[in-house]
C-alpha cells in the first residue's frame, strides 16, 4: 500500500475540486482545500476534517500570502492541484493591473507554483493543471497582448488561460523534471455547473439549458482530477503532457508544442509578477 499524500487542491470550494476532495479524503490522503469563499471551503473541509485556506486569485498578494502559510504549515507536499479559475465577463483590469481571466486561470497558479517550488523539488512533487478543451476551440495566444485586452471575448480569453495552462505545464517539465518534478495538464470533461452563468458567452446557454443533460457530474471530473493526483508520473501518466478527460494523451493547440512560445511564454509571465525568469 502507498503512503497517503498530502495533496493541495485550489479552487476547492466546490464543483470538481470539492469532488476531487471527498474522492482523495475517502482513500485516505491528506487534503488541503483551498477556495475563495470562507464559508463554502469550510462547508467541505469540515466533514473531511480536512485544512483549509481561503485566498482570492484576483489579489495577488493573497496568493504570496497563502504560499508563505502552506510552506509553513507542509513541509512536504506531494501534489499541488492548481485548479481554480473560470471563465469570466471582461475584460476587466484587476487591482495588480492584469486581466482578469488571464490573472485567475494562469498568474495566480504561476505564481502559486513559484513560491512554493522549493519545497515542491524538495518533495519531488506532481503539479497538476487543470486545463480545458478551450485552449484548442478558441485559444491564439499572442506573446504581445497576453491579457487578451485586443479584441477581448469571454471565450477568447479563457481559451488563451487554458492554453496558458499547457504552456506552464510544459515549462514545468522542461525546467525541472531532471529534478524530480512533474507536471500535467488535462481536460476534466464538460462539467455540469455554473460555469459562464454572469457572461455573454454563448456556452452559459450550455450549461443553464436542456443542453446540460449532455454534461458529466462534479464527481466524474473529480475522478479524472483524483487521477491525475493519486497516479505515478511514468507510470499512469507522462510529465510535460496534456490529457483528454478519457485520460490519454491528447492533441490540443498547435500554439502548445512551439518550444519557443513556451519559453517566451514563461519568461513573460515571470516578468510581469517580478519574478526570475
Amino acid at each position: 500500500m502507498t503512503a497517503p499524500k498530502t495533496i493541495v487542491i485550489t479552487g476547492a470550494s466546490d464543483g470538481i475540486g470539492a469532488a476531487t476532495a471527498r474522492l482523495l479524503h475517502a482513500q485516505g490522503d491528506k487534503v488541503v482545500l483551498v477556495g475563495r469563499s470562507p464559508e463554502k471551503t469550510e462547508r467541505v473541509a469540515k466533514p473531511l476534517a480536512a485544512d483549509w485556506f481561503t485566498a482570492d486569485f484576483q489579489d495577488l498578494h493573497q496568493v504570496r500570502t497563502l504560499a508563505k502559510t502552506l510552506k509553513a504549515a507542509y513541509p512536504r507536499i506531494d501534489v499541488l492541484a492548481n485548479n481554480a479559475g473560470g471563465l469570466f465577463a471582461g475584460p476587466e483590469r484587476t487591482s495588480d493591473g492584469f486581466e482578469k481571466t488571464f490573472q485567475v486561470n494562469h498568474l495566480a497558479p504561476f505564481l502559486l507554483t513559484h513560491e512554493l517550488l522549493d519545497v515542491l523539488l524538495d518533495s519531488r512533487a506532481s503539479i497538476v493543471n487543470t486545463s480545458s478543451v478551450a485552449a484548442k476551440l478558441f485559444g491564439r495566444i499572442n506573446i504581445d497582448d497576453l491579457n487578451t485586452w485586443n479584441g477581448f471575448t469571454p471565450n477568447k480569453a479563457y481559451g488563451n488561460s487554458k492554453l496558458a495552462n499547457i504552456l506552464f505545464t510544459r515549462g514545468l517539465h522542461q525546467r525541472y523534471s531532471a529534478q524530480g518534478l512533474s507536471a500535467v495538464a488535462f481536460h476534466p470533461g464538460n462539467v455540469a455547473t455554473n460555469f459562464a452563468a454572469d457572461t455573454t458567452s454563448y456556452l452559459r446557454h450550455v450549461y443553464r439549458t436542456a443542453l446540460s443533460r449532455f454534461l458529466i457530474s462534479p464527481e466524474q471530473g473529480g475522478a479524472n482530477l483524483a487521477y491525475f493526483c493519486t497516479g505515478t508520473p511514468g507510470t499512469d501518466w507522462e510529465s510535460g503532457r496534456y490529457y483528454s478527460d478519457r485520460r490519454r494523451i491528447s492533441r490540443t493547440n498547435p500554439q502548445a508544442a512551439d518550444d519557443n512560445l513556451v519559453r517566451r511564454h514563461w519568461e513573460a509571465s515571470a516578468q510581469m509578477l517580478g519574478l526570475p525568469a
